[in-house]
C-alpha cells in the first residue's frame, strides 16, 4: 500500500468545497489509481479523524489548443471524504 501522503495530492478549496464543510464534507485532489479504502485510511492517519464515507469521482482529459499546438489536461481524480460527528479538519485557520 501508498503511503497516505502519496494517495493525498492536495485539499480542494473552492466556493462549493468551502459550503460542504459546513456538513461536515472534505474534498481532496487524490492519486488516480487510489481506492476508497485507501482514501478512508490515508485521512485518518494524517488528519487523525474518524472518517464516515468516501465518495470519488473520475475526470477524463479533454482536448485543449493553443494555436496550433493541441494536448489534453491532465486526468485527476477526486474525493468527497463525510467525517463522523464531532471531527473536523481545519484548513483555513
Amino acid at each position: 500500500m501508498a503511503q497516505a501522503y502519496d494517495i493525498i495530492k492536495r485539499p480542494i478549496i473552492t466556493e462549493r468545497s468551502v459550503s460542504l464543510m459546513e456538513a461536515n464534507k472534505y474534498v481532496f485532489e487524490i492519486d488516480v489509481k487510489a481506492t476508497k479504502s485507501q482514501v478512508k485510511h490515508a485521512i485518518e492517519t494524517i488528519f487523525n479523524v474518524k472518517v464516515a464515507s468516501v465518495n470519488t469521482m473520475n475526470y477524463k482529459p479533454k482536448a485543449k489548443r493553443v494555436g496550433r499546438h493541441s494536448g489534453y489536461t491532465a486526468r485527476r481524480k477526486k474525493a468527497i471524504v463525510t467525517l463522523a460527528e464531532g471531527n473536523t479538519i481545519d484548513f483555513l485557520g
